[in-house]
């Protein structure tokens, strides 16, 4: 081999491990993303079934992008699907369902919402990069100790003030106040929503155990008849999402969302029993256990 051929292969090799010395791990997997932050169950419910909410999170002290304000508004959908948006008046918000998806949706948010801190006021937040495993997490971001306190909207008119919208934003807000699904969050519960869609009506209800053991005693309350909200309901299967289960209740549609807190009151009071049940399955309740495995929906 001649001198030039070694100097190239030597080159090649000492290029190839600076690469290897710099590449970046992407984000790893975490089934449950939002597990330590407060309100974890409603965390899953703005990324995975509300249409239009908001919520408030403060920043965790020293970790607010310099110039950035202290708080900010988390959001499900925003114009257009941006990941973030700082407003003119200095409001940042950031998109929980924007779509950007790597191992781990804290870290995901976390990405938005550093980038939407730092942007100028007045600016979107249109792209990100990728989540990876140097990116922080929000545990590691915003002020664990503080309340998510999640606010339902009747449509999306908090994104921005009309003379903030060009053409094409105020298009997306219309379109997406047209579609939105009517609902009302129960106070019998935490996480529990009422919604109508067409002419039906359901519950959705997001359980703080991992997802196997709030299966399991969702089988025992089946089993025992004892798994619906009164009369004219019934389960009807649930989601998987971010680690853990929303069971989703069919309702009398001639009802309203009022109608139904103390029966998801008594539910609960059910349901807390089960879950502190250490027997084992019984046949029955296996049974009832394989039915709503085969009812339920993993999201994302």
């Amino acid at each position: 081999m001649g001198k030039a051929s070694r100097r190239r292969k030597s080159g090649a090799s000492a290029d190839q491990s600076s690469r290897t010395r710099t590449r970046v791990e992407p984000a790893p997997f975490v089934a449950r993303p939002f597990e330590g932050l407060a309100g974890e169950t409603d965390w899953v419910a703005m990324r995975e079934i509300l249409p239009a909410a908001t919520a408030t999170v403060r920043f965790a002290k020293g970790r607010a992008p310099e110039g950035a304000p202290a708080e900010a508004t988390i959001a499900t959908v925003l114009p257009l699907a941006w990941p973030g948006l700082h407003r003119a008046d200095g409001t940042v918000f950031v998109g929980t369902q924007s779509g950007s998806a790597s191992g781990d949706a804290s870290r995901d948010l976390a990405q938005s919402l550093l980038a939407a801190a730092g942007a100028e006021a007045g600016t979107p937040v249109t792209t990100v990069p990728p989540a990876t495993a140097e990116t922080p997490r929000l545990q590691d971001l915003i002020d664990g100790a503080g309340d998510f306190e999640v606010t339902v909207h009747e449509g999306f008119d908090f994104w921005v003030g009309d003379s903030e919208l060009d053409a094409e934003g105020q298009a997306s807000l219309e379109r997406a106040n047209e579609s939105i699904v009517p609902t009302t969050k129960l106070a019998a519960l935490p996480s529990a929503y009422w919604v109508r869609i067409g002419e039906r009506t359901h519950i959705r209800l997001v359980l703080s155990e991992d997802e196997d053991l709030a299966t399991d005693a969702l089988a025992r309350l089946h089993a025992a008849g004892e798994s619906g909200l009164g009369e004219g309901t019934r389960l009807l299967g649930a989601f998987r999402a971010c680690g853990l289960l929303v069971p989703v209740w069919d309702l009398d549609p001639q009802k309203e969302a009022a109608d139904y807190e103390d029966e998801l009151a008594a539910f609960g009071t059910r349901y807390a029993a089960a879950v502190a049940s250490t027997d084992s399955l019984t046949p029955e309740e296996r049974r009832a256990r394989s039915g709503l495995l085969s009812r339920q929906v993993t999201l994302r």
